[in-house]
C-alpha cells in the first residue's frame, strides 16, 4: 500500500514545508487539487460534499497545479504529485500536454496526471467551452495528451479537435501516468478503458465497495485485469493498520489521507506546526506499521 497526503485550501506558503515533511515521514504522494474560479451566482452542486453545497469553496486559496507542483518538486526528491483532479474538458489539450510534460521533466517523472470532468457548469461558461459532449471532449483530449507526450510529431483529427502534425519538447523519458477521477459509470468505464488508474473522490463511504467492484468488473471486461493499475481511495479504513489491509484486499493501491474536514466554511486557521505534527503522527501510527 502507498500513502498520499491530502491538504488543500490552506495558506499557500505552507505547501513547501508540508511536502518536505510528508516525504520525510514516508508518504509516497501528495495530492494537488484544481479549482478554476468561484462564480458569484451558481446553480451547480458539489457531488462529493454530503449536502451538495459548495459554499466551503468561497475565497479558499487554490494554486494552479502546474505552477505549484514544480515548486514542490524543487524541495523534494522522491514524493509524487497527483493532480486531484485536473478539470480536463475545460482546457485545451495541446496546452495541457505542454504543461504536463514540462512539469514531469522538472520533477523527474514525479507527476501523476489525475483528470476528471468539472462538476461546475460555470467553469465551462467562464472558459467558453460547451457543457454538452464534455465526455467526448475528454476522450479526445486524453488521446491528444498521450500522443504529444510521446515526443514525436503527432496529429489528431476527431469530432471536436483537429490538430495538425506538431511536436513538443522536452518530454519526460517515462510515460506520464494518467488516472481518471469520478464515480459515474462513464468515469469508471473510461478509467478501465484508457486510464492507468482511478481516483476516488470521497462522498458517501458506503459507496466505495460498490465502486471498487464495478471497476474490477469493467477491467475484466476490457481484458486488462492483470495490467498494472492504480486505485487511489479515500476511506476511514485508511486510518488503522487493519483497515489499510482491508483496502488492499479490495484492490486499493494508494490510500489518500488528510487530517481536517475539507468542507468547512471559512478560512483554515490550523497552524503549520499542527499540520506537520498530524501527518507525522499518522506516519508513525499507520504507515510504518502497515509497511513494516
Amino acid at each position: 500500500m502507498r500513502f498520499s497526503y491530502a491538504e488543500s485550501m490552506t495558506d499557500p506558503s505552507f505547501y513547501p514545508a508540508l511536502a518536505r515533511a510528508a516525504e520525510e515521514a514516508g508518504y509516497d504522494s501528495m495530492v494537488v487539487p484544481d479549482s478554476i474560479c468561484y462564480p458569484e451566482h451558481s446553480v451547480s452542486t458539489y457531488p462529493f460534499n454530503p449536502d451538495g453545497s459548495r459554499e466551503f469553496l468561497a475565497d479558499k486559496p487554490f494554486l494552479e497545479p502546474f505552477s505549484l507542483i514544480p515548486a514542490l518538486g524543487a524541495v523534494t526528491t522522491r514524493l509524487r504529485f497527483v493532480t486531484f483532479v485536473l478539470k480536463l474538458p475545460v482546457r485545451n489539450p495541446v496546452l495541457v500536454a505542454k504543461q504536463a510534460t514540462s512539469t514531469a521533466v522538472l520533477t523527474g517523472n514525479r507527476l501523476v496526471l489525475g483528470v476528471g470532468s468539472s462538476p461546475w457548469r460555470e467553469d465551462y461558461e467562464a472558459l467558453g467551452v460547451p457543457w454538452e459532449r464534455r465526455g467526448r471532449r475528454m476522450d479526445e483530449e486524453l488521446a491528444v495528451i498521450r500522443g504529444l507526450s510521446a515526443g514525436e510529431y503527432f496529429q489528431y483529427h476527431g469530432e471536436i479537435f483537429d490538430i495538425p502534425a506538431i511536436k513538443i519538447a522536452p518530454v519526460p523519458d517515462e510515460p506520464i501516468p494518467i488516472l481518471i477521477g469520478g464515480h459515474s459509470d462513464a468515469a469508471l468505464r473510461r478509467a478501465a478503458r484508457v486510464g492507468d488508474g482511478w481516483l476516488h473522490g470521497g462522498g458517501d463511504p458506503a459507496d466505495l465497495p460498490g465502486l471498487l467492484a464495478r471497476l474490477a468488473e469493467l477491467r475484466r471486461a476490457e481484458g486488462i485485469a492483470d495490467r498494472p493499475f492504480e486505485v487511489h481511495a479515500i476511506s476511514m479504513d485508511a486510518y488503522s493498520v487493519a483497515g489499510v489491509r482491508r483496502l488492499a484486499d479490495r484492490g486499493v493501491t494508494d490510500a489518500i489521507v488528510g487530517f481536517r474536514w475539507p468542507y468547512q466554511v471559512g478560512p483554515d486557521r490550523e497552524p503549520l506546526a499542527d499540520k506537520i505534527a498530524s501527518l507525522r503522527r499518522y506516519a508513525d501510527d499507520v504507515i510504518a506499521k502497515a509497511n513494516g
